[in-house]
């Protein structure tokens, strides 16, 4: 890898290139001994619960409610034991749910046919009526660019009853019937079924569409627009255009369902509801404000469980980092404290990551408890406590205080945002306990400035100390966006990019890349983007307590000198990016842009 000095890196990449620990990602022996370890970690996983499981499983089945036992450890938060490696690889098997949620919904839901299953190159199906050879073709093909292994289609004949039930059961929130049930309504805006049934069809078509968030914005001046907009892979998209009657009525059913004030529009309040979509529970986190002059803003956050990256899925382009991770996060001697810090702006993954990292304890034999503004996912096998801004004792710093008499292992902050509660983690560390929590930060380096930003100056010193002795581990995320790889261009380096851009990089010029396709595909939705992936620049800081004064003095004269010292390991953005490139997932022309951001 070139380490040509770019006229946008500045001196401290170079010095943070030419000093950084940085460990390769493992490659042969030590790539097959990383996958081992990641199987036997998820099977751990699946045992640790597995007798919690099945004496609830018979609770709920005496109480009328029924959830295998394979729900029921999803449900805890149990990884699932890979049975086939994802990355580089083409997918031969997947049950139906897992086919349902990689095919494009527009290449089966048409056919009227369910997907049961795929092993070994054999797509089973149940169709309603009778598919002929170009349809058969085309599902193949979709199948394939989304990177399943499929060589042929097997039909399984079922009773018409029973198959049009299953249907109904799976399909019963489609989303391709919203812009159908979008025009009936406004036929009728008055039907309250029909805007229920709209309602519905939105959230369907949301969670198809990936969308993290649903804006919408209610103005009762006729000439303002008041649109349904997605956030699809961090960019708003416009989808649906209502009038301003029908808006009013939307947003009213909403804050109804969510336990709000619909008659209020002028104080901001938050409220949540949920619904049931193929088979599982989707929680909604609802937030309304006022619009203008008598208009209203309501966003709605998606929270889907069963969208939340495991542990190793998360770190599987970070192989040394999830190792480190994971011996951060199972310690076998109480007490062994340290703060395990992640950084990063605005809807970067941090909260993703620090449940993934909840996950990964085993809260069987260990105490986990979390301190949340608000609680966005419930844990089982967790105690999870709620921030109750205003109330006597009901802050972040009080609440921490409060958790240590409650015999934690583990104690998780949702945020760090004053300097009471940077100092009460920090001594909650000191007396052993491990505390995870995330903080807003641009870079790994720069989130030891802000938090030494938020310690009050009378406690700088001691809690600075603290602080150096503490810390283990920093990781700053990006979300980047991945190109399709159903359609994208293949091309060379020298044809992507400028010669500038390639001294950036240190490409070669026939380095073989991917580019973006604007004009997209089937699998994409024809936008040429397919997800998300994480992105980091970590510290590793493996130091041990004699040594931690070298940190300490770093952070009272100059945080730079912290990626020189020995014993800290540095995973910069430039060389996770080019690591994207190279492996075809992120446009080069995009990388460019991520580097001098």
């Amino acid at each position: 890898m070139s380490d040509i000095q770019t006229p946008n890196d500045g001196s401290l990449e170079q010095d943070r290139r030419r000093n950084s620990q940085a460990v390769p990602p493992p490659g042969g022996v030590e790539r097959r001994q990383w996958r081992d370890r990641r199987k036997a970690r998820a099977a751990e996983g699946r045992e640790r619960y597995l007798d919690m499981v099945q004496r609830e499983r018979n609770m709920l089945l005496d109480l009328g409610v029924n959830r295998s036992t394979e729900q029921l450890l999803d449900m805890a938060g149990a990884p699932s034991t890979p049975d086939m490696e994802v990355k580089d690889t083409v997918k031969d098997r997947a049950t139906g749910d897992q086919l349902r949620s990689w095919l494009p919904v527009q290449a089966w839901l048409p056919l009227n046919i369910h997907l049961i299953g795929l092993r070994d190159g054999i797509l089973r199906i149940a169709p309603l009526n009778d598919l002929n050879q170009r349809q058969v073709e085309t599902l193949i093909s979709t199948a394939n660019r989304s990177g399943l292994l499929v060589e042929k289609i097997e039909v399984e004949v079922w009773d018409r009853t029973e198959l049009l039930n299953t249907l109904r059961a799976v399909h019963d929130l489609s989303a391709d019937r919203c812009e159908k049930t979008l025009a009936t309504w406004l036929a009728d805006t008055d039907n309250g079924l029909l805007l229920n049934q709209f309602l519905r069809d939105m959230m369907a078509e949301s969670l198809q569409m990936r969308v993290s968030d649903i804006h919408l914005i209610q103005d009762n001046n006729p000439a303002a627009p008041n649109w349904v907009r997605y956030r699809i892979d961090g960019d708003m998209v416009p989808v649906h255009l209502l009038p301003p009657d029908a808006m009013a009525r939307l947003t009213t059913l909403i804050k109804r369902d969510a336990g709000m004030n619909f008659g209020d529009r002028v104080t901001p309040k938050d409220g949540r509801f949920s619904f049931t979509w193929q088979g599982r529970l989707i929680d909604v986190r609802v937030a309304a404000g006022p619009q203008a002059q008598d208009g209203e803003k309501l966003t709605l956050r998606l929270l889907d469980r069963a969208a939340l990256k495991g542990f190793d899925e998360l770190f599987k382009r970070h192989e040394d980092v999830a190792d480190y991770l994971a011996q951060l996060l199972s310690p076998e001697i109480k007490g062994g404290g340290g703060l395990i810090m992640l950084s990063g702006p605005t809807g970067s993954g941090k909260t993703t990551t620090l449940y993934a990292c909840i996950q990964q304890i085993d809260r069987r034999r260990k105490h986990v408890l979390t301190i949340e503004d608000p609680i966005e996912y419930e844990l089982r096998y967790a105690t999870q406590w709620q921030v109750r801004p205003g109330m006597p004792g009901g802050e972040f710093a009080d609440l921490i205080r409060a958790a240590m008499r409650h015999d934690p292992d583990y104690i998780v902050i949702g945020e760090l945002r004053d300097s009471d509660t940077v100092e009460t983690a920090l001594k909650a560390a000191e007396s052993g306990h491990t505390v995870i929590s995330t903080v807003h930060a641009d870079t790994a380096l720069q989130t030891f400035e802000r938090l030494k930003s938020l310690i009050s100056h009378e406690r700088e010193r001691a809690s600075t100390f603290t602080l150096a002795q503490q810390v283990r581990c920093i990781i700053n995320q990006r979300l980047v966006k991945m190109i399709c790889q159903g359609c994208a261009h293949r091309s060379t380096a020298a044809e992507a990019l400028e010669a500038t851009e390639l001294a950036q990089l240190g490409f070669d010029p026939s380095t073989p890349l991917r580019r973006h396709n604007t004009s997209g595909c089937d699998l994409c939705n024809r936008t040429g983007i397919s997800g998300r992936t994480l992105l980091i620049d970590a510290l590793l800081i493996t130091l041990g307590p004699a040594e931690r004064d070298k940190i300490y003095r770093s952070l009272m004269n100059n945080v730079n000198e912290i990626i020189d010292l020995d014993g800290v390991v540095v995973h910069s953005r430039r060389d996770g990016l080019i690591d994207l490139v190279k492996s075809g997932l992120v446009d080069p022309k995009s990388a460019v842009s991520y580097l001098e951001s």
